[in-house]
């Protein structure tokens, strides 16, 4: 049936293998043969380590485990990255909040880029890149959020009934019905790629402006309408405020991009639209005391927010962004860990609770630093690396009074949120510290961060 069983008695000096395998390679047929192949894996992998530049600090094996697990997720024939290597991990315990995870987000490029370019994985972010270029051009404007790892794009969601997943958890889901789903943060996120990438080159290839202005021009023309927003909810629509957010850093990116283009009528009009995407954001996406929420219409917060002073939306000393982060710190947290929202007061479709968000705790590393609380944001970043697993890995969510991983894993936006907010935080301690030896009185705030 559905399994192998196999017992043997072995005695001093003696030795055992298993191999399991699905796969059109061979399996090992010794023991001296399957040592050799684990060998030649291990120092495959050391190898692969010493093309990425990592600094020296007491961290540096979370940015190895974190870009080993980047190149791991990753599908090689596209340059595909996936957001876990699972399906239906139950986010809470025996919940049915359970999501087909083994596809590529479009929002998780400009991270992934940020990631590998900063840890000196060029090749990877390339191809990455590529992979992302690739589908948008193919879309020509009508981009999707999620595609599968050869550029699919019909990821229709099934719930596989005579199955119970991890822990006896129901539905077990294939597909993901979100593929379909307005979501504005993308034209975003592909801008904040390309306008990355370009930077890292120096140059600005022909073949991609033709992307650039369609993305642009998408943006433009839907930022006005509501979105289901960058956590996927299957409620009503929303004026999401990090949906608009985003449809900015399409329009802002987009008229630097112009302006390296030399096409300053382009870069002159979409610098007008950037700034009444602003100023829109700016009247309507705050609350009564000043802290930006969820969308246009609650006073509730979210933690998509705190990608404001990521993304430069405002100078992280605004008082507006030192408000809205200390108040999800406050007011967004279980256990000093954050949440994405609170599920009483969003209509995301679905019941019961859910674990903290790994990936918005890490961000609220990275924004404490923007705002200058460096000692808040190195305490919550070793808290959050006290959670990893022996393996140093992570889910999507933590169970803040356990410390249990739930959902799928290892997911690879976590992991980007961690290599975000390790670098955050290395980056603020050595300019502290050469600010103490040049004896200047004032820490200045972290470079360029997406």
């Amino acid at each position: 049936g559905p399994r192998a069983r196999a017992r043997t008695m072995l005695h001093e000096g003696e030795v055992a293998f298993v191999a399991l395998g699905w796969s059109e390679h061979p399996l090992p047929s010794s023991y001296d043969e399957a040592a050799a192949w684990l060998a030649r894996t291990g120092r495959f992998w050391q190898e692969w380590l010493k093309h990425g530049t990592f600094p020296d600090h007491p961290w540096r094996a979370h940015l190895q485990r974190s870009a080993l697990t980047l190149k791991g997720l990753t599908y090689t024939p596209s340059g595909a990255m996936i957001a876990a290597a699972t399906t239906s991990l139950p986010e809470t315990p025996g919940g049915d909040r359970n999501w087909d995870y083994r596809y590529s987000w479009i929002r998780d490029s400009t991270f992934m880029l940020w990631a590998l370019y900063t840890l000196g994985f060029d090749e990877e972010a390339n191809d990455f890149f590529y992979f992302v270029a690739d589908v948008v051009e193919a879309e020509e404007g009508q981009l999707q959020v999620m595609y599968g790892v050869g550029g699919e794009s019909k990821l229709v969601e099934q719930e596989l009934e005579h199955l119970s997943g991890y822990d006896h958890a129901r539905p077990v889901r294939i597909g993901n019905g979100a593929y379909n789903q307005r979501q504005h943060d993308v034209w975003g996120a592909v801008l904040d790629s390309i306008y990355l990438h370009t930077r890292s080159r120096d140059q600005l290839p022909d073949r991609l402006w033709p992307i650039i202005k369609r993305q642009v021009d998408a943006a433009l023309a839907h930022w006005r309408e509501p979105d289901s927003g960058i956590w996927e909810v299957r409620g009503e629509p929303r004026h999401f405020t990090s949906s608009k957010v985003m449809c900015w850093v399409a329009a802002d990116r987009g008229a630097r991009l112009a302006r390296i283009r030399a096409d300053d009528a382009t870069a002159i009009r979409w610098e007008a639209a950037a700034g009444e995407v602003h100023a829109d954001i700016c009247a309507n996406g705050l609350d009564r005391r000043g802290v930006f929420v969820q969308h246009y219409d609650t006073e509730a917060l979210d933690a998509s927010v705190l990608l404001m002073p990521l993304v430069r939306f405002l100078p992280p000393d605004d008082r507006r962004i030192r408000d809205t982060v200390l108040a999800i710190a406050e007011e967004l947290t279980e256990e000093g860990l954050v949440l994405r929202y609170r599920v009483g007061e969003t209509d995301d479709g679905f019941s019961g609770e859910e674990g903290t968000f790994t990936i918005c705790s890490f961000w609220l590393v990275s924004a404490l630093v923007e705002i200058g609380e460096l000692a808040r944001a190195r305490g919550l970043c070793e808290k959050l690396l006290s959670y990893a697993s022996p393996l140093a890995l992570y889910a999507e969510q933590l169970d803040p009074i356990t410390g249990r991983h739930l959902g799928n894993f290892p997911q690879a936006f976590t992991h980007l949120a961690l290599i975000n907010a390790v670098v955050h935080i290395i980056t603020a301690e050595r300019r502290l510290e050469l600010r103490v030896l040049a004896q200047e009185p004032e820490l200045d705030r972290p470079g360029s961060t997406l």
